[in-house]
């Protein structure tokens, strides 16, 4: 969402880090850019003029002018400022008393409050809690059947509402449903509206009486922009809330709501939702978020979705695999479902330090999404006595494989001699016998994927059957044409032979 953002900034401070030394001058000409930069972000004009104003008057000390790296003095007091515009640190749930908790969700129509309730659900449910869903939107269509099939996704209770019932009488009965379930925390999905008016915010205001819940929190749709905030704002005014959810986070918005919303209504960011999946729900970290912005990553989100999508007990086994040299085609495929769930490999790339200036490079080259889902198709058509042990795999077995996954027979060649090249190594590797690398050698590793252009000079080793992302180096060839270019190779060796 911030990519447009970011890429400003950057051409910015380049400009400030290749001055050697800064003056006035050079810093009110980079701090124009800057404003500019966040007004094309869409955030409130008055945040942007409070914001240049903290950094010129800190940019203008004798600490800074007087450094040997100012540019890089400026860049960490815009870090600074930036996580400070941001909220300052990450809100958790505020949970005080004896439980049931109760969590309500506002906003218009649209925004996905839904959504977020099955999402909140989720993240509460991974922390220990036992959450209880509670539609109480009886005006949308099928808003009660949404969280109904939502909740039962999960596996979390929800409240047997109906489109005749009133919402306050809900959210009330539900209550006292949910403490003879034993249930920690309560969520209450209320109705929105296209627009504020005043039966909804009576209604609110009633449901807000009658359950007295522990966080009311704002479900505001990224994509909107400023609009987002402005509402905010009037649902602040009557409901106080504690907190607000920012959806839609991972679209094309120019994230000018999330840069501006802490600063308007003076509650915090507490959560964003960074894609469809219900597992896409993110305590939001201004530090981290002011990282991605100047292009610094944020390890610490990857580190934690990768806990959260593996098992600590089949990691333990996967590594004893290893160790043996026993890795298999159905090892490979788990490992590659298991990236999938970390989101797409174009998100993975944003949170590595470093990566996304190489996403930058590769211009309009596509993340090789598609080349996964075609490996999998390849081993998905294998039997698992066929997995389990490649060398079984005859010709008559390469053609039905090819055929059941819709590739080619060389396609499928490629995976396999690419998978016993990368078993050949890994048992090098492990016996303590790794052999030294060539300057600009390509290591088998995970096989096909001959690397991305524009990386290391060894390139990023591959994964089975993938000619790796194309592009500009030699790793950016489809399996098939790799074949035909090593088959081309070959005539034209025989050909120097015989003269």
């Amino acid at each position: 969402m911030f990519d447009s953002l970011s890429d400003r900034l950057e051409s910015v401070f380049k400009k400030l880090r290749g001055h050697g030394r800064l003056d006035e001058g050079n810093i009110q000409e980079g701090l124009r850019e800057v404003r500019l930069a966040l007004l094309e972000a869409d955030v409130n004009f008055k945040v942007v003029k409070d914001f240049v104003e903290r950094v010129k008057s800190r940019a203008m000390g004798q600490d800074v002018l007087g450094s040997l790296t100012p540019g890089q003095q400026v860049i960490k007091i815009v870090h600074e400022e930036l996580i400070e515009l941001l909220g300052g640190e990450s809100y958790a749930l505020d949970f005080k008393g004896k439980p049931p908790y109760v969590i309500m969700m506002a906003g218009l129509q649209g925004s996905g409050k839904t959504t977020s309730a099955a999402k909140l659900a989720l993240y509460l449910r991974r922390q220990k809690y036992q959450p209880y869903l509670v539609p109480a939107d009886v005006y949308r269509p099928a808003a009660i059947d949404q969280l109904t099939k939502l909740g039962s996704e999960l596996g979390v209770p929800v409240y047997p509402s109906t489109v005749e019932m009133n919402p306050v009488d809900i959210c009330a009965a539900a209550m006292r449903e949910a403490e003879l379930k034993g249930c920690s925390v309560i969520i209450l999905d209320t109705a929105g509206r296209l627009h504020i008016d005043e039966l909804l915010m009576q209604e609110l205001v009633g449901i807000k009486e009658k359950c007295r819940p522990h966080e009311i929190l704002f479900v505001a749709d990224a994509m909107t922009g400023q609009d987002a905030v402005t509402v905010a704002e009037k649902f602040n005014e009557v409901l106080d809330i504690t907190g607000v959810v920012l959806t839609k986070m991972d679209g094309d918005a120019r994230g000018g709501a999330a840069l501006s919303i802490k600063s308007i209504t003076g509650k915090p960011l507490k959560f964003v939702g960074m894609g469809e999946r219900l597992s896409e729900l993110e305590v939001f970290h201004p530090d981290r978020i002011a990282s991605r912005i100047l292009g610094m990553g944020d390890v610490l989100t990857l580190i934690e979705k990768a806990q959260a999508t593996i098992d600590a007990k089949e990691a333990e086994a996967l590594e004893k695999k290893f160790k043996k040299a026993e890795f298999d085609l159905e090892d490979f495929r788990t490992q590659m479902r298991r990236i999938k769930k970390l989101g797409s490999l174009e998100g993975i790339m944003k949170l590595i330090p470093g990566m996304g200036q190489i996403r930058k490079q590769l211009q309009d080259v596509q993340m090789p999404e598609k080349e996964l889902a075609r490996v999998e198709a390849m081993i998905n058509s294998m039997t698992m006595a066929e997995r389990h042990d490649p060398k079984i795999i005859n010709p008559s077995r390469k053609q039905r494989i090819a055929k059941g996954s819709g590739v080619t027979v060389t396609e499928v060649n490629q995976l396999l001699k690419n998978f016993e090249q990368m078993q050949k190594m890994m048992k090098k590797m492990m016996g303590g016998k790794m052999p030294a690398m060539p300057q600009g050698a390509r290591m088998p590793g995970m096989p096909g994927m001959g690397g991305m252009p524009g990386a290391l000079p060894g390139g990023m080793p591959g994964m089975p059957g993938m000619g790796g992302m194309p592009g500009k180096g030699p790793g950016g060839r489809s399996a098939a044409e790799a074949a035909k270019l090593k088959e081309k190779r070959k005539k034209a060796k025989k050909q120097r032979r015989k003269k």
